[in-house]
């Protein structure tokens, strides 16, 4: 329970984050390559950037906290719970209406959430219960498919290259939360340990590299074609981790169908929310506009 009050604190701060660099950014159009040079300069420029990287900062603190109480798969599971936060705070903060539809999709988004922490009831798991050359192996697999859905979609119309660097963002978050969850777990053992672990250092450079690759995929055209890979292909990487990896137990049997049917939930509720004008800083414009 401590798990699920963590990540979903995490959550509503990552939205809260999200609100802020959308905020940051509805004055001003930022080059479509997304880079660390560009960051400083739009974090002296508007100083909502830097409230807003502070934010991601600390939702980041709260989603180790919570790795660290909880299995990879329920934590990454109940993360997703980002987006629905993401666009009500939209609506408070930077205006528009919330629609039938947007109510809908977040029943649905949270109805299929629950339905599969139900059927699927994650638990147990040990990161260092994989040898280096579990961890070597999954690392490099991962991280090559990344780079080749990012490769395939550069050489894609504009539609589906945002797609794909969509799902290649998300399934680099689900990778960096799966060094989050070993430098978690390592924390067990004090500050020495954490150093001592060589996932931490791992983590530092694939938080940074994971932040600059969601920020290029934002970029990279509309969100209705991003954000369902970002949003879904984070726990999908952390459930192939989770159980494949560190040996979490899940249900089986017939609570699969069940979990199938939370999954579809959850897949539904996903796409229709990232169709809502509301994630566009385009429609936010428009409204004030009139």
């Amino acid at each position: 329970m401590l798990a699920i009050v963590l990540v979903l604190l995490a959550a509503a701060t990552n939205a809260a984050a999200l609100v802020l660099l959308r905020k940051a950014t509805e004055a001003e159009d930022t080059p479509p390559v997304f880079s660390l040079p560009l960051l400083w300069l739009l974090v002296r420029r508007r100083p909502v950037w830097g409230a807003g990287i502070a934010t991601i900062a600390a939702g980041f603190v709260l989603q180790i906290v919570a790795l660290g109480n909880g299995p990879l798969s329920l934590v990454q599971l109940v993360i997703l719970m980002e987006l629905p936060f993401t666009l009500i705070g939209a609506w408070l903060v930077l205006g528009g209406r919330l629609q039938t539809r947007e109510w809908s999709a977040i029943a649905a988004m949270t109805t299929g959430l629950v339905v599969v922490l139900f059927s699927l009831a994650p638990t147990g798991g040990d990161p260092f219960s994989a040898n280096l050359l579990t961890w070597l192996i999954g690392l490099a697999v991962t991280v090559a498919v990344v780079v080749t859905l990012l490769g395939v979609g550069q050489r894609r119309g504009s539609a589906a290259r945002t797609a794909l660097f969509g799902v290649a963002a998300g399934a680099a978050s689900g990778l960096i939360a799966v060094l989050a969850k070993a430098v978690a777990v390592a924390f067990e053992g004090g500050p020495i340990s954490v150093i001592a672990t060589w996932q931490t250092w791992v983590l530092i450079a694939a938080a940074i590299g994971g932040f600059l690759l969601l920020q290029n995929a934002l970029q990279a055209g509309r969100l209705v074609a991003s954000q369902p890979g970002i949003s879904l292909a984070n726990p999908v990487v952390a459930l192939v981790w989770g159980i494949g990896v560190f040996h979490e137990r899940i249900h089986t049997g017939w609570w699969l169908v069940g979990a199938g049917v939370g999954a579809a939930l959850l897949t539904g509720g996903a796409v229709l929310l990232s169709r809502s004008p509301l994630l566009d800083p385009r429609h936010q414009g428009s409204e004030r506009d009139r």
